[in-house]
C-alpha cells in the first residue's frame, strides 16, 4: 500500500476525537477509490464500506460536493448511490448493471426479511411483484458452514413460496448472458409481460 499526501483536508473530514488526526471514514473511502489500482478496486472499496456499515446515505456525495478535483469522481458517484440503495458487492454492482442494461426491473435490495428460526436475512435482489430472489455468491459462500446457511435461506423462500435463483459472481460478470436469460425466464415464468 502507498502512502498518499492531500492538500485539501476540510474540517468536516477530520475525525474530531482522538490522536493522531485522521480522516473520516466517508473521506477515507473516497481518497482510497480514487487511488486504488483499477476501476474495479475503486468499485469495490466503495461497496464495502457501505456493507462494513462505515458509511451509509449520501455521506460519499457529501465528500464529493466538497472536493472540486477527485479521481473517477463519476465512478465513485454511481457505486455509492447504488451501495446506499444496497449493492454491497461486486457481484451484486454486476448484477444491478446487467438488469438495467438489460431492461429488466430493477429489483429491491437487501431486503430484510426472518428466515424460519427468526433470525433477520437479507435478500441481494428481490423481485417483489414476482416473488423472485437472486442471491450473488462470492467465493465466501464456498465454506460448508456458510453454504448450509444459503441453502437453509434458499429451502425457507421456497416453503414461502418464492423462486430463487443463485449465481457465482464470476458468472455474472465472466458470462452476463446466462444470468439474463435466466433471469428474464424466471419473470416471464412469474407473469412478468416486459420486453423480451
Amino acid at each position: 500500500m502507498l502512502a498518499h499526501r492531500t492538500s485539501c483536508l476540510p474540517r468536516a473530514d477530520v475525525l474530531p476525537i482522538g490522536q493522531p488526526p485522521r480522516t473520516m471514514p466517508a473521506r477515507a473511502i473516497v481518497d482510497a477509490a480514487q487511488w486504488a489500482a483499477s476501476d474495479d478496486e475503486a468499485r469495490w472499496i466503495v461497496a464495502a464500506g457501505f456493507q462494513q456499515r462505515l458509511v451509509g446515505g449520501d455521506e460519499l456525495h457529501q465528500v464529493l460536493t466538497r472536493l472540486t478535483r477527485v479521481r473517477r469522481r463519476r465512478l465513485i458517484l454511481h457505486t455509492a448511490t447504488d451501495a446506499a440503495g444496497g449493492a454491497h458487492s461486486l457481484g451484486e454492482l454486476d448484477f444491478l448493471r446487467l438488469v438495467r442494461n438489460a431492461g429488466l426491473p430493477e429489483p429491491t435490495r437487501q431486503k430484510a426479511r426472518n428466515d424460519a428460526t427468526g433470525r433477520r436475512r437479507y435478500l441481494d435482489a428481490y423481485f417483489e411483484p414476482w416473488r423472485i430472489h437472486v442471491e450473488i455468491d462470492g467465493a465466501q459462500h464456498l465454506d460448508p458452514r456458510l453454504a448450509w446457511a444459503d441453502m437453509r435461506q434458499q429451502n425457507d423462500l421456497w416453503v414461502d413460496g418464492d423462486r430463487v435463483l443463485r449465481f457465482p459472481a464470476w458468472l455474472v460478470r465472466e458470462r452476463p448472458a446466462e444470468v439474463v436469460d435466466q433471469l428474464r425466464a424466471a419473470l416471464r415464468a412469474a407473469g412478468w409481460r416486459g420486453p423480451v
